[in-house]
């Protein structure tokens, strides 16, 4: 889906003019990248709302409507109100489309790992987002990563991922993504019973001895 929204040029800056705008059914935001000065803008709350519902969210490259022509952008960052949820403002990037950009990517499981299904193992999701670099056209929606070859204690890191044309991965090859554990109560083994320390008791001389000396000095 093709998002086009209409976007507005911010005379008025600071809290009081936030406010006014966000009163209006408006956000304030800002547009910025290479070779582009910050511009300060209002947006229509709803058109954002629309971006973030989306299937690509945050990640939807879109395009907005300014001065009489359309410039590619992407959502860079958005604040949120913590108690009311309500957006308070909007990093917009304008995007080239010819040029290389980071993006962070989610990361989703498909199967049932062998190690789950026949020997009582749990999944372990650790690193759920990637970092990604390649052409915005590339971004893909999501990385899809198999888990159903993997036993107990096997793990997949981003370095055992599949490479794909024009994406490049810029998280650290060594990154662990997901690990097939065994719950806590059976990770604890029990110490083998020729390891198991027993209390040394005194020799049988070493006792004689000792109660011949108390005997002598009674």
């Amino acid at each position: 889906m093709s998002f086009v929204i209409k976007a507005e040029r911010r005379k008025a800056l600071g809290k009081n003019a936030s406010y006014r705008l966000r009163c209006q059914g408006l956000i304030p935001a800002i547009l910025y990248g290479p070779g582009v000065d910050n511009i300060p803008l209002a947006l229509n709350k709803k058109d954002i709302i629309s971006i973030l519902k989306s299937d690509t969210g945050e990640r939807t490259i879109f395009k907005i409507a300014l001065d009489g022509q359309e410039r590619n952008v992407m959502i860079k960052d958005i604040q949120v109100n913590p108690v009311t949820d309500e957006i308070l403002h909007v990093d917009l990037l304008q995007i080239a489309m010819d040029r290389p950009i980071r993006v962070a990517i989610p990361v989703y499981l498909q199967g049932e790992a062998i190690g789950v299904k026949t020997q009582g193992g749990i999944v372990d999701f650790i690193t759920r987002e990637l970092e990604i670099e390649c052409l915005p056209h590339l971004i893909p929606e999501q990385i899809i990563v198999d888990i159903s070859h993997l036993h107990v204690h096997q793990s997949i890191k981003v370095a055992d991922l599949p490479s794909q044309p024009g994406i490049k991965i810029i998280d650290d090859p060594e990154t662990v993504i997901v690990t097939i554990g065994l719950p806590e109560a059976e990770a604890v083994t029990a110490v083998p019973a020729e390891e198991a320390v027993v209390p040394e008791s005194p020799e049988p001389e070493v006792i004689r001895k000792e109660r011949a000396k108390r005997e002598q000095e009674e």
